[in-house]
């Protein structure tokens, strides 16, 4: 069986999603989208944390900055607009020690430079905003930060782009290879495309190589781990607890955050795995787990950022190291009040493979007929309506 198409999108993520939304508003009429899986979001993108982000870490003039707060908005218009859920609480980032303070203050000129309106906030005001919340001296109060149903934002983006008229799926569908300029191999079949969008999220770089695109970069898992509070104890907080992170590297570190639905969810971990769908102990594990265990290997030799993580993260398997971590961002916590969650995501993250760097930005990458995501990492959900803009201008050459 083959199929044609103008557009072609692999990978019905947000970041793919949002892509043929975008298309369809340029007047784009013929969209195919192909996911391996059964349905749209079924790994980064539905299982995130749910929180939009507003703009507070990320070094100004990146395309992340760029990207964020404006997507942020866009976001919660949808939500307003289609009646999904959303909360929007803000976040606070307490510091821990005396230690932090620097990095606080440096988080402050950040998100002031990204127009995130950021509110440096003393431990007085901290109490009136989070009760619960601990921190040394000051803290740093987000007001736009906010919390969305990922699933549902999915879904309502799947029902949007069905009822166009203008939007294929091929779900359970897998890329194989390039065949031709334009042409790709799939297991169901050949896809003839003017226009070729690379959005296969954890996959991305294995489906850019048959391209000659991304040689340079290789993306490696990480794997982030959630508990709960226990039912009753949701009140013990309001919306986002976060510590100050090392923003040396693009993890933010074990956080309390609270779901549109009313749940507490504790973490992620930033553990690395062995996998791109490592979510279990073993499940996830396949062929490719001894060339990661190898990049991993390489990385913690060369790489310091990368050892630290490597050292510290998989402690957190351990409940002990898990809680200890958590309890210092809060003025009350017990060991009961935490419960195991199914929850877990991988984080597909980027590494250049000729400076042995996480990659800290989005990546896009083009020819003549595609382009690619490479690096659709924290805060691609929050940014994925702002964002789609760019790389349609990008495909359009607009």
């Amino acid at each position: 069986m083959s199929h044609s198409c103008s557009f072609c999108i692999c990978g019905a993520g947000i970041t793919g999603l949002s892509i043929a939304r975008e298309l369809l508003a340029h007047g784009v009429d013929d969209i195919l989208i192909l996911d391996k899986e059964d349905a749209p979001g079924r790994h980064a993108s539905g299982r995130n944390s749910g929180v939009l982000h507003a703009g507070i870490y990320y070094a100004p003039g990146s395309l992340r900055a760029k990207v964020c707060l404006e997507g942020n908005r866009a976001m919660r218009d949808y939500c307003r607009e289609h009646g999904l859920p959303l909360i929007e609480p803000g976040k606070v980032i307490v510091a821990r020690n005396e230690a932090e303070l620097p990095t606080l203050l440096q988080l402050f000129e950040r998100a002031t430079i990204n127009g995130a309106e950021p509110r440096l906030i003393d431990e007085q005001e901290l109490a009136e905003i989070e009760p619960n919340a601990r921190t040394t001296g000051h803290a740093l109060f987000s007001p736009f930060t906010s919390q969305v149903d990922p699933q549902a934002v999915l879904a309502e983006l799947r029902r949007e782009l069905t009822a166009s008229g203008k939007v294929r799926f091929l779900f359970e569908t897998r890329f194989l290879n390039r065949v031709d300029e334009t042409t790709i191999r799939t297991t169901a079949g050949d896809i003839r495309f003017a226009f070729f969008v690379n959005a296969a999220g954890a996959h991305a770089d294995r489906v850019a190589h048959p391209f000659g695109l991304g040689r340079d970069y290789v993306l490696v898992p990480f794997k982030g781990l959630y508990r709960k509070l226990k039912k009753g104890l949701e009140d013990s907080c309001r919306g986002s607890i976060y510590p100050v992170p090392d923003i040396r590297n693009p993890f933010l570190g074990i956080h309390f955050t609270r779901s549109v639905h009313g749940d507490v969810y504790l973490g992620p971990t930033a553990i690395p795995a062995f996998g791109r769908e490592n979510y279990g102990i073993l499940r996830g594990m396949d062929a490719e787990a001894p060339a990661i265990l190898w990049r991993d290997a390489k990385l913690f030799f060369t790489n310091p950022k990368f050892r630290q993580v490597a050292l510290t993260e998989p402690r957190k398997y351990c409940f002990s190291a898990f809680f200890n971590d958590a309890k210092k961002l809060v003025k009350q916590l017990d060991p009961a009040d935490i419960e195991p969650s199914t929850k877990v995501g991988i984080r597909p993250q980027l590494v250049n493979k000729k400076t042995g760097e996480l990659v800290m930005d989005f990546v896009i990458e083009q020819d003549n007929n595609s382009i690619h995501v490479l690096n659709a990492i924290s805060p691609a959900f929050t940014s994925a309506f702002s964002f789609a803009k760019i790389v349609t201008g990008k495909a359009l050459r607009e």
